[in-house]
């Protein structure tokens, strides 16, 4: 049966090759669409594509643009032929774009759709509607048009918010349609948050390893993170294995077999893994970082427990990966941003409530869930204390009618926090007689006031005006007569790195007079070598080491920001000292803790190393591998702090004015931390914060390594 995914992509294939140029077959005819012309076009819809990947085909379009010239000849001499030679050109034209699709679909000349589409049945036909995946609303009304009978229509789809429902039924042109609706609600799931520190590899494989011979999945947003995880279990004897769109086509077969024929234990994926796969006993699916939507997250966490029993859901969350996601939106069109920032938000609301997971969830997807207490996620297993909350409902409510209701959650609070933000001052809402009413209190305390009445109905969201607050008539109500309210005060999830000290127990936690001692030691031979403490080893090390008591070459090889370079030239004496200190103090150092990783140097970084050596553009580097500039400096950062030497030199003084430069480099030289925070306030308004970082790598490699 063909779908209109498959129809979709087909369509979307000739919509870019139409607007690189306005008339194919008049290009081929006049010979100038080039190949180059022809791997941009590829690249700009799958840029997965490597270069070598379309060189490959270049017979077919040396093919197609052979019959162009061809072609071009026959008109002249017989124009009258000039139809057939269009038909020549399109089949030349089809099989030139086929071999760009994907495997399950194939290229649809719209005079074929009412020969094919005698059925239509549309599953997951909200995945192009809303993550514009395959086909846009604008490619669905126009491949429905182009049918001259109407089909019978079925659409299905398992994670459509009330909204999503009826944009689909307009863009099928089925708003008569009747809706048969079950219930979202998955009881045999349980559902937990947990704040996402720099222990997160220890916390996950700590998981998997209280679940053993039990399979599940782990999802991350980036393929660089797929790769160095699926490492990093292997490293510690879990059979997992990694899964993405960049990987070969029999390698992701090969995967999927292999995880349902339970060769392999654990799948680390992006959201490429999970469609058409139905593992019924999948019995945890982690997610490494927050999901974008609820609607993805549902459906990812929906792939536990298909068999009824039991499924674990856990999902790490932390600021800085929310500000990482919001982000990567900066260069997408306004309205693009405005839609995925209000996803973000809902996303980020779930993993701070403090109340009932399930409820929240059903609640997202317009379904109403009675019980007080689920007994099935980490809110309900471990409630916390609630306090009185209905004067500020009352204050909410009243900011929200003053408004006009046309303004979001964080605008409302910063009103009642008293907070002059551009918006606030703009609109003049620091002349409410409310503004500041909640002055002292906690951010917190307002956001749990709002979340939990949009819960008990006395609010809702106008997701048609970007998630503005609106009054119900439950809530006009309330204003009137108020009753008690009561609220749980939502979960914090702080940006401190430092991580869980109790996450492998007791003995897991900080030793700090065997930090004290690493940090005396460092500081001893910076002052022998003359350099910053930090230039030697940075603290989050010396933390690393007085928890993890490293006593080998190999294991101090685990520590982060630790490379073979540094333990060849400072690790006999630290390893010296954390042998005697476990010694002398009869310290046993559990197994849990020397979780073993993978070489430093990924794929990614000696891609990057070699692209250096090179004196490659790092601007260039960054847009040809898709990698946003500041991870990419991440991804040096780590290259540097391990001990690698790199020369970064003619980057650095091709953007960075000469008397700038001395002035950071001289800057880090007399500091006691690389701290870049505290670089950016001494050095003052006139550096940039990148071009910190950039002197302080070649600050770096040249002192340290």
């Amino acid at each position: 049966m063909i779908t209109m995914k498959k129809c979709g992509i087909a369509y979307e294939v000739v919509d870019r090759f139409m607007k690189v140029h306005k008339n194919v077959r008049a290009s081929l005819l006049a010979n100038s669409f080039t190949f180059d012309d022809f791997k941009m076009m590829v690249k700009s819809i799958y840029p997965e594509f490597a270069d070598q990947d379309i060189d490959d085909e270049y017979d077919e379009y040396d093919d197609a643009n052979n019959a162009g010239a061809e072609a071009e000849e026959k008109v002249k001499s017989n124009p009258e032929d000039a139809e057939n030679v269009n038909e020549t050109l399109w089949n030349r034209f089809y099989n030139l774009m086929s071999a760009y699709l994907p495997t399950d679909s194939k290229l649809i000349d719209v005079d074929q759709l009412d020969e094919l589409l005698t059925h239509k049945v549309d599953d997951e036909v909200v995945k192009p509607l809303t993550d514009a995946m395959s086909i846009t609303a604008g490619h669905l009304r126009d491949i429905l048009k182009a049918t001259t009978k109407r089909p019978p229509i079925v659409a299905l789809t398992a994670t459509a918010t009330d909204k999503v429902r009826i944009d689909i039924k307009k863009n099928l042109g089925i708003l008569e349609a009747a809706e048969y609706k079950s219930s979202f609600n998955r009881p045999n799931l349980y559902y937990e948050v947990r704040h996402k520190t720099k222990n997160i590899d220890k916390d996950i494989i700590k998981f998997i390893n209280e679940r053993p011979r039990k399979s599940g999945i782990i999802y991350c947003l980036s393929r660089r993170e797929v790769e160095r995880l699926a490492q990093v279990l292997q490293a510690n004897g879990i059979k997992a294995a990694a899964y993405h769109a960049g990987m070969e086509a029999q390698d992701r077969s090969k995967t999927q077999d292999d995880f349902l024929m339970e060769r392999i234990k654990v799948i680390v994926a992006t959201i490429a893994f999970g469609m058409g796969i139905d593992k019924p006993d999948v019995r945890y699916v982690i997610h490494f970082d927050i999901p974008k939507s609820l609607e993805g997250y549902y459906q990812e966490t929906g792939r536990a427990g298909r068999d009824g029993k039991e499924g674990y859901c856990l999902a790490f969350y932390s600021h800085k990966d929310l500000r990482k996601l919001e982000k990567f939106m900066e260069d997408k069109p306004v309205n693009e941003q405005d839609i995925g920032r209000q996803l973000l938000r809902e996303t980020a609301t779930y993993a701070e409530s403090s109340v009932c997971r399930r409820k929240l969830l059903l609640h997202y997807f317009g379904e109403a869930y009675k019980e007080a207490n689920c007994h099935n996620c980490d809110n309900c297993k471990n409630p916390k204390t609630k306090v009185e909350a209905k004067d500020q409902l009352c204050n909410v409510i009243e900011v929200v009618q003053i408004i006009k209701e046309n303004f979001s959650e964080d605008h409302v609070i910063d009103i009642l926090l008293g907070k002059e933000t551009d918006a606030v001052l703009e609109y003049r809402h620091n002349d409410l007689e409310l503004f500041g009413i909640g002055e002292g209190d906690e951010r917190t305390l307002w956001q749990s006031v709002i979340r939990q009445g949009l819960l008990a109905e006395y609010l809702d969201k106008n997701k048609e005006n970007q998630g503005s607050l609106r009054v119900t008539a439950k809530g006009k109500k309330f204003f009137k007569n108020p009753v008690d309210f009561t609220v749980t005060i939502d979960n914090d999830f702080d940006d401190d790195d430092s991580g869980d000290p109790d996450a492998f127990g007791e003995s897991s936690a900080l030793d700090q007079e065997l930090f004290e001692m690493l940090v005396d030691l460092r500081n001893r031979v910076a002052k022998e070598k003359g350099k910053p403490p930090y230039i030697i080893f940075q603290d989050p090390s010396l933390e690393a080491m007085a928890t993890t008591y490293p006593i080998t070459n190999e294991e101090l090889l685990n520590i982060p920001g630790v490379g073979a370079g540094k333990v060849k030239k400072y690790g006999k004496e630290f390893i010296a000292l954390i042998k005697r200190h476990c010694e002398e103090n009869e310290i046993e150092r559990p197994e849990d803790f020397r979780i073993r990783t993978v070489p430093n140097k990924s794929k990614l970084k000696i891609n990057i190393i070699q692209n250096i050596d090179r004196k490659v553009d790092l601007d260039d580097y960054a847009e040809a591998n898709r990698i946003d500039f500041d991870d990419l400096l991440d991804e040096i950062d780590s290259i540097v702090y391990s001990g690698t030497k790199i020369n970064i030199d003619y980057f650095v003084e091709a953007v960075i004015e000469e008397d700038k430069i001395r002035e950071i480099y001289d800057y880090f030289d007399e500091a006691e931390t690389d701290d870049i925070d505290k670089a950016k306030d001494e050095l003052g308004d006139d550096f940039t914060r990148e071009e910190i970082r950039l002197v302080r790598i070649k600050y770096l490699s040249d002192n340290a390594n």
